[in-house]
């Protein structure tokens, strides 16, 4: 795979694990939330183990069987791809 390809991979999940983790404090602190179809967004556009990854780390959002099951979904399904790409390659 191109290197932009990795460059844009690196920061989706990195903007999607930072979402989570803003989402998490502002929650925390009663303020203003990041909206779940934009959380959703981010793991769409590529940030899949990052959000992944977001929801774990600081245990964000997992009692939200929906939306915990739609980033499993959307994480398992960019893993298959990359996994499949890098086998093409």
């Amino acid at each position: 795979m191109q290197p932009e390809v990795w460059l844009y991979l690196i920061a989706a999940n990195v903007a999607a694990f930072a979402a989570f983790g803003y989402d998490k404090k502002r929650a925390i602190t009663g303020q203003w939330r990041v909206a779940e179809r934009d959380l959703l967004l981010l793991a769409l556009l590529g940030g899949g183990a990052g959000a992944w990854l977001g929801r774990r780390v600081f245990r964000h959002k997992t009692r939200k069987t929906g939306f915990s099951a739609a980033i499993r979904l959307i994480f398992a399904i960019q893993a298959l791809l990359l996994a499949g790409l890098l086998l093409r390659s």
